[in-house]
């Protein structure tokens, strides 16, 4: 057995979420993302920031999804993404903060004592997310 590992990194994260075109939205219109594809009759979408790409596949049944719980569940307890400088973090928070449905877990503050510091929010789809600088 090699020492080295045998994959290469991330190649895409895929995200169930309740309402495709919300979080969709939210990743093109507030983060800047591009959509790269999708399959409309599963539904999916896939979004990219040109480092990362992210499969967004609908429940199939919304009303009746239940919501992660990092206590009790197996799975994704959130999605961090980097940002370049402290002021693209205030930047990010301000635009996300105010955006429908975004649920703001805690603003920019310091990990530990710093200098990394971080927020975290809940995309109006209710996937947790946390942007790191």
């Amino acid at each position: 057995m090699t020492d080295a590992p045998l994959t290469l990194g991330i190649d895409h994260v895929g995200l169930t979420v309740r309402n495709l075109s919300v979080t969709r939205d939210f990743f093109i219109n507030v983060l800047g993302w591009t959509q790269v594809g999708g399959r409309p009759n599963y539904p999916a979408a896939f979004v990219s920031d040109g480092h990362v790409t992210l499969t967004l596949w609908e429940v199939k049944d919304p009303e009746n999804c239940v919501e992660f719980d990092r206590k009790t569940n197996v799975g994704l307890h959130h999605l961090a993404l980097r940002v370049g400088s402290k002021e693209a973090l205030d930047a990010i928070f301000a635009r996300v903060s105010g955006w429908p449905g975004v649920v703001v877990e805690f603003a920019p503050e310091n990990m530990g004592e710093g200098p990394k510091r971080h927020t975290m929010v809940y995309e109006p789809g209710g996937i947790r997310l946390e942007f790191d600088f």
